[in-house]
């Protein structure tokens, strides 16, 4: 596991009828117009948006010490051997007015400076505004000058099979462009980051890609690139980005408060799977069923019990456990949301309301 086409037009060689009138290999695909389908005025409004990334920074050369769960548990000692480390990765101007660019957290953890490459190849310093590991998304500012913001899109709105396009610094090389599909959503379980609802693409995302933006054939910014599965280090066709709504839920906090401050329900949960739904007599295709309720907690005020499937938040579907752990961690402490519920005696709403983990 590794961090980090419109549609490409392909002349093929067909023979018409069975006379000499043939269509050859490389001959254009024309439309009705006269124009050939092409993605470069799209991409002339939004590449601008997307800038490059270069750090510089110090990690401890013992390996140990750059591991965030063995400094969790231990103080990196004082005078510990550091050595010097420079980086490159992508971002994505998501406010002109402010400044700010959004990119992936492993793009600038270890940085002491930060410097941001325009498209016009203005370089700019960039200071950090927050950053959070467990989605692995940051929030950079930039003086906001002359800066061209890209338009954010709604990520829940995406399909398997939609045309994307990914846009980023590869292998250190400036700007590229890759295009491809959306091959499947909501990925989990990759130990990327603790909290995962990657889209999945083939679009081609290789090191340095991480932090670009991944857009919709609208230029409409749907996902930050941020990971890919590769033996050798390069794209095999298997990249992950995350939803901008996750993205930007996590950036609203980071502007607010420099970190996010997640919080809690009470509830511990399992997938429900077709042999969970049978066991409870229930005809339901996706949600969370509740296995254990906090005593004391919102959900346990709530009236929340164990058995409960959990099959929307705020009117939207519940796909499984991993999706509403990830929309509780993600909500604001102290703002409520709606949960619709299935039990045997039916279906029911109630009000919970987010409060501190700590």
């Amino acid at each position: 596991m590794y961090r980090l086409r419109l549609l490409a037009v392909l002349a093929i060689a067909v023979v018409a009828g069975t006379g000499s009138s043939a269509a050859f290999a490389g001959a254009p695909i024309v439309g009705p117009d006269g124009q050939v389908p092409t993605l470069a005025p799209l991409l002339r409004e939004v590449t601008p948006a997307v800038v490059n990334i270069a750090v510089k920074g110090h990690e401890a050369v013992n390996p140990l010490f750059n591991d965030p769960l063995y400094r969790r548990y231990y103080a990196v000692p004082e005078g510990a051997p550091t050595r010097e480390t420079q980086a490159a990765g992508s971002g994505v101007i998501v406010d002109g007015t402010a400044g700010y660019v959004m990119t992936n957290n492993h793009v600038v953890e270890h940085a002491d400076e930060i410097v941001v490459t325009l498209k016009d190849n203005r370089q700019l310093a960039a200071k950090l505004v927050g950053a959070d590991s467990e989605t692995d998304i940051a929030i950079l500012q930039i003086a906001p000058k002359n800066l061209t913001a890209i338009t954010i899109g709604d990520s829940e709105k995406l399909e398997v099979g939609d045309f994307v396009v990914a846009i980023g610094n590869p292998f250190g090389l400036g700007q590229t462009v890759t295009s491809g599909i959306v091959s499947a959503l909501g990925r989990s379980g990759m130990h990327i980051e603790n909290y995962e609802n990657f889209i999945q693409t083939d679009a081609s995302i290789n090191p340095g890609n991480s932090g670009g933006a991944l857009i919709n054939l609208r230029g409409e910014l749907v996902g930050i690139n941020t990971a890919i599965i590769g033996p050798g280090g390069g794209n095999v066709g298997i990249g992950f980005a995350v939803p901008i709504n996750m993205a930007r839920s996590v950036m609203l906090q980071l502007v607010a408060y420099g970190e996010v401050k997640r919080g809690r329900i009470g509830i511990e949960l399992e997938d429900l799977t077709p042999d969970i739904a049978e066991a409870l007599s229930m005809d339901a295709q996706g949600g969370a069923v509740v296995s254990r309720v906090v005593k004391g907690s919102p959900a346990g005020r709530a009236g929340i019990k164990a058995g409960d499937v959990i099959i929307e938040v705020d009117g939207s579907p519940v796909r499984n456990s991993t999706d509403l752990r990830n929309r509780v961690g993600l909500t604001p402490i102290g703002q409520s949301m709606r949960l619709t519920i299935l039990r045997r005696s039916g279906k029911s709403m109630v009000d919970v309301k987010i409060e501190s983990a700590g």
